[in-house]
Formats: structure tokens, sequence, C-alpha cells
């Protein structure tokens, strides 16, 4: 069994989405501006180059040019080639990164909503997802893809080619990939232990670590693994809290 060099933790400070609205009308959109901003600068929209979509080559059916299983499906060949593309050019973990951090900034509603509305422009989508883009410091083909997605009016699937690409990103590596959640973060210590408990546990050549709050946890952790979460190993305080009340036969209990 290899020796786990280091856990990859994705962990991003993604800049807040400040005031979406997708209120426009077909016939004149109102203009959109969103700015993201820290605490030390604020980011002014960057405008890409043209873009070509000949690297990204949708493929029909079957494994890409990796041997990864690809799902059959246009979120996983959309996945499968982005994974291909960073494969290729040796930015295969920044890549994964880049799309924790595309995770994080979509799965807000109204973000989601405001590229997934058909009335508002491609012009004003793209306008966006370049202050996005700068804001978030996503590499150049990470970039491209998105705006490709804009452009084809796909970016609705952004979910599923994120849940894709991380099945591809975990085959090509032979990655095991651990959901630890607790009711506060973890230190990077306390993380690299648990990661190198899942390596024991699976064989995987690595373990790559997604970290979750949960206050319902009341204290202590959880930790989901294998396919699709399937294993657990629950080091929660409050199941250890209901398993007492189990014991004792306290059915009519509840815990909150």
């Amino acid at each position: 069994m290899a020796a786990l060099r280091n856990p990859v933790v994705l962990q991003s400070n993604t800049a807040t989405v400040a005031a979406l609205s997708t209120s426009s009308t077909a016939n004149s959109p109102k203009p959109f501006s969103l700015s993201f901003s820290s605490s030390t600068a604020t980011f002014n929209p960057l405008r890409l180059a043209t873009l070509s979509s000949s690297k990204f080559i949708v493929k029909p059916r079957g494994g890409g040019a990796l041997g990864a299983r690809m799902s059959d499906s246009p979120a996983g060949r959309y996945a499968t080639a982005l994974a291909e593309v960073a494969n290729s050019n040796g930015t295969l973990e920044t890549t994964a990164s880049d799309v924790d951090k595309i995770d994080k900034i979509f799965s807000d509603v109204q973000v989601y909503s405001f590229f997934a509305n058909p009335v508002i422009s491609t012009e004003n989508k793209r306008q966006v997802l370049d202050e996005i883009v700068d804001s978030s410091k996503l590499q150049p083909h990470t970039a491209n893809f998105l705006n490709i997605l804009v452009d084809a009016d796909r970016l609705e699937l952004i979910t599923d080619i994120v849940k894709e690409f991380e099945v591809v990103f975990n085959q090509i590596t032979n990655t095991e990939l651990a959901v630890v959640s607790s009711v506060v973060p973890l230190e990077d210590d306390h993380l690299a232990q648990i990661a190198k408990g899942v390596q024991r546990l699976t064989g995987a050549k690595n373990v790559r670590i997604k970290t979750v709050i949960d206050p319902d946890l009341v204290a202590g952790f959880t930790i989901r693994y294998g396919n699709g979460g399937s294993k657990l190993v629950d080091m929660s305080v409050k199941t250890q809290l209901e398993e007492i009340a189990a014991q004792l036969d306290l059915g009519d209990v509840t815990l909150v």
C-alpha cells in the first residue's frame, strides 16, 4: 500500500456574490453588474479573449482517453472533457480546486438562477462570469470551459458536471473521497490523521478530504467514504447520546 503523501484538502474562500437579480424583460434586459470585494481589493470585470471549443471535445459514449469510466450523460461527457484537458496540461489537481470553487459559487440559489434564466442575455451572463473568474482566480482553461457552457446554454448542468468531475478525477488519480462533517472546522493535523485512517481502510493511493460544517452533530465528527458515501464512521456526540438513550429505553426522548 502506497504511503500517503499529502491529503488534498479542498477549502476555498470564495468571494461573496452580492445582490443578484434575475428581473429582466425579453425585449430589453436591464444592464447587470456584480462586484466582488475583499478587505484589500475590489475586483473589476475581466474581459476574456474569444473562446474556442476545439479543446473541449465532448465524446458521445464510453471511456475517455484517460481510461476512466464516463457517465453516459451530457454532464458526464462535459466533466470528462474538462478532466482530459486538465490532465494533458498537468493541472488536474489545480482544476479540481477550481471545480470546488465553482461548486461553492453555484450552490448559491441566486447565482444559479441568474445563469439558468433564459431571459437574461448571454452577454450579460458573460460579464458576470468574467467577474467570478477574476475574483476566484480560476485557471484560463477552467474559465474557457465555463464560457463554453454559457455560450451553449448548458450552464444549468453545472451541479451535475461538478459531481461527475469528482468521479472522473478520483478514478484517474486512484483517490478515495472522504467527506468529514463536524460542528466546527477541524485542524489540519486532525484532517491528516483522518486521511491516513481512510487510506488504511480503503488501500487507496490518495485520499481527498472535503469538509462540511454540521451543527446538528453537537460535537465530534463523522466520515463518509466509499462509493457514493456508502460507508460511515460516526464519532459524533449526538450518535453516542442516542445510543445511550436507546440502552436506557428512552425512546420518547428527542435529542435536539
